[in-house]
């Protein structure tokens, strides 16, 4: 059986409906994950120079972040960003960018990670096909130690697990900078109900349960005829016996 990982982040906007339909704050979710530069943009070697030349050009770090952004170089676009948001921390609009940036990775890292779980499981396949390791011979198969033991497939289990954990490290790490970008967003815009939700859906991939259900709550204190209040609801009933 392979161990299931939660879809970071896309699976929550899917239960929420957004891009399914519905308006309201799914529409404000929608708008804040549309980002690009034009197309007469500075060059990404340009403007890494500008910033070499002066670390404090907020501007030009923002403007870095975009370039890397249209080349789906989201790796490179986070690290511009949280230089700019270090330099414009009382910018909303930064952290927003952040977030979604850190929302992309953390799905990136959830799909390495299920294709790391698939190839480790198909790695440990062998004692499938071997004898009960409860027998004399089969225990000479199964030792890793053992005279018939194959170093080959050990090797390649244990490689398959390591890239499994390497996998779900970076994507809980991530997990937990998305969070803390939408922690900010959110004192920034306290009242801001689209942020409210994007925070509980970082929070509860965190398995920040507590934050979660403040967040969601808030949200439905801001906008409670918002068409996804009842998913929210729902959400909430699932949440609130897991903190107890």
């Amino acid at each position: 059986m392979f161990v299931l990982l939660a879809v970071v982040f896309a699976a929550g906007f899917v239960l929420f409906g957004v891009g399914s339909g519905s308006n309201g704050i799914s529409d404000a979710l929608q708008n804040a994950f549309n980002f690009g530069g034009g197309s007469g943009a500075p060059s990404i070697s340009k403007l890494q120079k500008k910033v070499t030349q002066n670390p404090k050009d907020a501007a030009s770090w923002r403007a870095l972040a975009t370039a890397y952004e249209t080349k789906q170089d989201t790796q490179n676009a986070i690290n511009a960003l949280v230089r700019y948001t270090e330099l414009k921390p009382k910018d909303a609009s930064g952290l927003q960018e952040l977030a979604t940036e850190y929302t992309t990775l953390a799905d990136t890292y959830n799909t390495q990670a299920q294709n790391a779980e698939v190839q480790s499981a198909t790695a440990n396949l062998g004692p499938t096909f071997l004898p009960s390791s409860r027998t004399p011979f089969g225990k000479a198969f199964t030792s890793t130690t053992g005279p018939l033991s194959d170093p080959i497939s050990n090797a390649d289990a244990g490689t398959a697990n390591q890239a499994t954990q390497d996998a779900i490290n970076r994507l809980t790490s991530v997990e937990s900078q998305a969070e803390d970008t939408f922690k900010k967003l959110a004192v920034l815009t306290p009242a801001d109900a689209s942020v409210q939700i994007q925070l509980g859906q970082a929070a509860e991939a965190a398995n920040d349960t507590a934050t979660a259900i403040a967040a969601f709550k808030k949200f439905l204190k801001l906008a409670p005829t918002d068409p996804l209040a009842p998913q929210v609801k729902s959400v909430l009933k699932q949440l609130e016996p897991a903190k107890k």
